[in-house]
């Protein structure tokens, strides 16, 4: 679990000093040209840093030992935050982007100094490049024989996917500036310029409902991947005690805290003496080969109630 958590807050600090870095050269280059895409980019880049900031603080708090307020521990609070980013990347970096756009298509202004402008939009696409490389890094170790889109919907660990989206919209609002500028001059239009700060507001606006969109999955409660509640089964199946292990739900509180609720119908010959003995087996099992379920309830009940319930359950989805 650690190890994970490290991998993120790499991934994570890596984002911020390049962002940092980036949003202060950015807005400059704007000061300087009057650009509003540039101008735009500025806002991405800031908006940008103080999301890899919400990020690390999520991650710090979701560490946080179980107490009486919260018995399950607040692992949750990196989902929380994670959506909290998911609402700055649309209200402030789309809702500005799209602001600044619109005004400079009503009330164009030439960009004096472009060429400032270009020197800093291929810098920021190399540091936004080597930020990107070390989240997709990250992000890759869990894709397995996934595509993109299908890993970012399964995985679990919002801190990196999060990072990867952010810095891929980074580097097509790179592009989506340069070509408003070049175009801007090409055609002596100012105008252009400001389409493209609107492109980079839509762009913003997309991955900002995406985010959104996957982090409130996972702040609702998302299963784990199958093959753990497979594990999970075969571990009390194979128990001496244990006479049908009927099934297992499971709900991540974050990428690596699981809480895993085992249905088992128990030998009739046993003794509650002998289900106490077997619910330790199966937590100290757990704790070696399966770290990350965190909490196991055990609940003994007939094969038949377990499938009724599940009955029940099915019916009553819309």
């Amino acid at each position: 679990m650690k190890g994970r958590a490290s991998g993120s807050r790499r991934t994570i600090y890596a984002a911020l000093i390049g962002n940092l870095l980036i949003a202060v050269t950015k807005f400059g280059a704007a000061a300087v040209s009057g650009s509003s895409a540039m101008l735009s980019e500025g806002v991405h880049s800031l908006v940008d840093t103080c999301n890899e900031v919400l990020l690390l603080h999520g991650l710090r708090r979701s560490t946080k030992p179980p107490d009486a307020e919260h018995p399950l521990g607040y692992g949750r609070e990196l989902y929380f935050w994670s959506f909290i980013v998911a609402l700055l990347v649309f209200a402030l970096g789309a809702g500005v982007s799209l602001y600044e756009g619109i005004l400079h298509v009503l009330s164009p202004r030439p960009i004096e100094n472009a060429l400032v402008n270009y020197v800093v939009l291929g810098l920021s696409f190399i540091c936004e490049g080597a930020s990107w490389s070390v989240a997709f890094k990250a992000f890759r170790s869990g894709m397995g024989d996934r595509g993109f889109f299908d890993a970012v919907r399964a995985s679990k660990d919002p801190a990196t996917f999060t990072v990867l989206l952010e810095d891929t919209a980074a580097l097509i609002g790179i592009s989506f500036a340069a070509i408003g500028i070049f175009a801007s001059e090409w055609f002596g239009m100012p105008e252009l310029d400001g389409v493209g700060s609107i492109a980079i507001g839509l762009l913003l606006a997309v991955t900002s409902v995406f985010l959104a969109r996957e982090s409130k999955g996972l702040l609702i409660g998302e299963r784990a991947d199958p093959r753990l509640e497979a594990d999970v089964l075969a571990l009390a199946a194979a128990d001496p005690a244990i006479l049908k292990a009927n099934g297992v739900l499971t709900v991540h509180l974050a990428p690596d805290q699981i809480v895993a609720s085992l249905s088992a119908e128990f030998r009739d010959n046993a003794t509650a003496d002998e289900i106490e003995a077997c619910v330790e087996r199966l937590e100290k099992q757990l704790a070696e080969r399966r770290r990350e379920v965190t909490v196991l309830f055990v609940k003994p009940q007939t094969s038949r109630r377990w499938l009724r319930g599940r009955s029940l359950q099915a019916a009553s989805l819309p």
